[in-house]
């Protein structure tokens, strides 16, 4: 008996694809077996029999939409006490959770394959994409220059049904890695009963540890678990999907050492990081007046040290593989200046130019994390980095003395990807969107009118008068924020997070809070409050240039279809359009997807947002500016 599916169950299709999926079946059959084995053991003989009782039935009832089958499984279930019924729950919810490991292990397989025995490049791939650009005479050049402008930026939230703990992904992350190491053990029995061993394990510690949390996170909990998909995965992914494009264009760089550059790859140039990964956690207010200014500090000190964290990790790593002695190889000039800023004095790297060049580079950035605040004490024996672009040159001094010395594939492994992640990463990991309700702002701004004297009873004031009382005070140079003032908590709390995020875009660098979200967006008002509150913290130039995208969120259906409309109204505003040209002529706007849908249903949603998108398109091109949806 096995919780596992067997060959007639659903999960095992007899089609075409049988023998190619095979492996996936057994994968899952083996997943299903050992965590059958555990709730035997654990729970005893009575729940598992249960347990396979309501598989079978339930697999009879699909199989042959069987009256019979349907009514059983519903006195099966019924039958259950409150104790059994959850330990019924916790055994199909953890095998769901084993199959969909087992199906992740299988795409990779399957990849895996199609790389090694050369496959053409497969439908819905980047490759394919390419491919078919250049078969329609698009030249690589062309595609590279697309890249320039592209922008994606796929954005962590931390979403009220996420629930899962770190705990649990790190078991996930163990039951997969021992999956890949299974699976290349295949000629093996004895490394892969071993790995079975280690499976039963691991599935043994799953079944014995809560699914969910028992208390709620606090903010900076969630900016902790949200950290743990650049240890996992965007530190190293994103460098190598830059690679992989960069290649399948033909770029000289990822071509092997001593290729001769072609006449059709030449010209091309490292690729724009058009991919950077964003962050809602630590700067999503709306409803949550937990974020304050001081967890917006730790939040942004969190995603710089775990940046810096990593950019350590890979010097480290980078100075053990450079170990070239200049007694064997040549070096260039900017390199050997490089080395001899090391001011250490270890007689065991004296004709290792590279090893002290990286290690001049590895207190720099050390220098970096106090200058950063992320260390009590400071150092004056080498200068920090100032910005990412200087940690950068001296990577690709590095790089380029590698290149121009015969070692290019040296420069090809951890050190171009080491460049390419502080392109895409910087010193501030993610780029973090501030979000706070509309009705948030304008409290804050009748307060701040009221406090310098310019009017009483602003939230009584019509929209037109609204708009032209903002129009006229976004014109003006002086700041209504006077810090001497005491203003409420809500004024004061949001005044103090605006500041922040100025002073941070001083210190990280323009990108590190990018932009400014309106939640519950109905009017132009509501764009023209946040700017008016951007200037008076230092978020928009007294010369009229924005440091943020001011975004209207239209959620709801009503939202939709008045936000052409509001959008109309707002850039006919020259104070605020003038803002959109300081961003390169872009106004970014959010569709809310989930939002509408729960307000007027799938259908509704999808219909009323395809017209919206295509209204605002053109009313963009008849104002001029750039449209940039940003789809939540």
């Amino acid at each position: 008996m096995s919780i596992a599916p067997t060959a007639q169950d659903p999960f095992v299709r007899p089609d075409g694809d049988l023998e190619k999926d095979r492996p996936l079946a057994d994968d899952i059959r083996l997943l299903g077996t050992l965590l059958g084995d555990t709730v035997r053991e654990q729970e005893g003989e009575a729940i598992f029999k249960t347990i396979e009782t309501i598989r079978k039935t339930a697999v009879q009832f699909y199989r042959e939409d069987s009256p019979s089958a349907r009514r059983k499984l519903g006195r099966t279930i019924d039958g259950l006490s409150p104790t059994d019924a959850v330990q019924v729950i916790r055994a199909f919810s953890y095998f769901s959770h084993l199959a969909n490991m087992a199906e992740d292990e299988h795409h990779i397989r399957r990849s895996r394959y199609h790389g090694r025995v050369g496959s053409a490049p497969r439908s819905g791939s980047l490759e394919k994409a390419i491919d078919q650009l250049l078969e329609s005479g698009v030249s690589r050049e062309e595609i590279a220059a697309f890249f320039d402008s592209a922008h994606i930026r796929p954005v962590l939230t931390a979403h009220p049904t996420e629930v899962r703990r770190r705990t649990m992904m790190r078991y996930e992350h163990e039951i997969a890695e021992l999956l890949d190491r299974r699976d290349r053990a295949a000629d093996y029995p004895a490394e892969r009963a071993e790995i079975d061993t280690a499976l039963r394990r691991t599935i043994l510690g799953l079944w014995q540890t809560n699914i969910l949390r028992r208390s709620k996170l606090s903010v900076l909990d969630e900016v902790k678990n949200g950290l743990v998909y650049y240890k996992r995965t965007f530190f190293q992914e994103l460098p190598a999907l830059y690679a992989a494009i960069e290649s399948h264009l033909g770029h000289p760089a990822n071509k092997g050492a001593g290729a001769e550059p072609s006449a059709a790859n030449s010209n091309l140039r490292p690729l724009a990081s058009f991919l950077k990964t964003a962050s809602w956690i630590g700067g999503d207010r709306d409803g949550n007046p937990c974020v304050t200014a001081d967890v917006l500090d730790a939040t942004l000190k969190a995603h710089v040290a775990c940046a810096l964290d990593f950019y350590a990790l890979q010097l480290t790593r980078l100075s053990g593989e450079l170990s070239m002695s200049e007694l064997l190889v040549s070096v260039s000039q900017p390199l050997k200046a490089l080395a001899d800023e090391n001011i250490t004095q270890d007689e065991h790297r004296a004709v290792e130019p590279y090893r002290r060049a990286v290690g001049h580079i590895e207190m720099r950035l050390e220098a970096t994390r106090s200058r950063l605040g992320l260390t009590d004490g400071s150092t004056e024996l080498v200068a920090p980095y100032d910005h990412p672009s200087a940690f950068m040159d001296d990577l690709e001094t590095v790089e380029r003395s590698l290149i121009d010395n015969g070692a290019a594939r040296l420069a090809e492994g951890r050190l171009s990807s080491l460049i390419r992640a502080v392109r895409c990463f910087g010193f501030h990991l993610a780029s973090l969107d501030l979000r706070q309700n509309s009705s948030v702002h304008e409290t804050t701004i009748a307060e701040l009118l009221a406090a310098a004297g310019e009017v009483h009873e602003y939230q009584k004031l019509g929209e037109a008068d609204r708009v032209a009382l903002l129009s006229r005070e976004l014109g003006t140079r002086r700041p209504l924020f006077d810090r001497f003032y005491p203003y409420g908590e809500t004024t004061a709390r949001e005044l103090a997070i605006l500041e922040l995020a100025a002073a941070k875009k001083d210190t990280l660098g323009e990108d590190v809070i990018p932009t400014a979200i309106i939640s519950n967006a109905e009017s132009a008002s509501d764009l023209l409050e946040l700017a008016v509150l951007s200037k008076s913290c230092g978020l928009i130039r007294p010369d009229g240039t924005a440091r943020v995208n001011l975004v209207p969120l239209f959620e709801t259906i009503e939202d939709l279809r008045n936000a052409v409309g509001i959008m109309d109204d707002v850039l006919s505003e020259p104070a605020y359009r003038q803002l959109v040209e300081s961003r390169d002529g872009i106004q970014e706007i959010m569709l809310g997807y989930s939002d509408s849908n729960k307000d007027g249903g799938y259908l509704t949603s999808g219909w009323e947002l395809y017209k919206t998108q295509v209204a605002l398109t053109e009313l963009a091109k008849r104002h001029g500016v750039r449209l940039r949806l940003f789809h939540g």
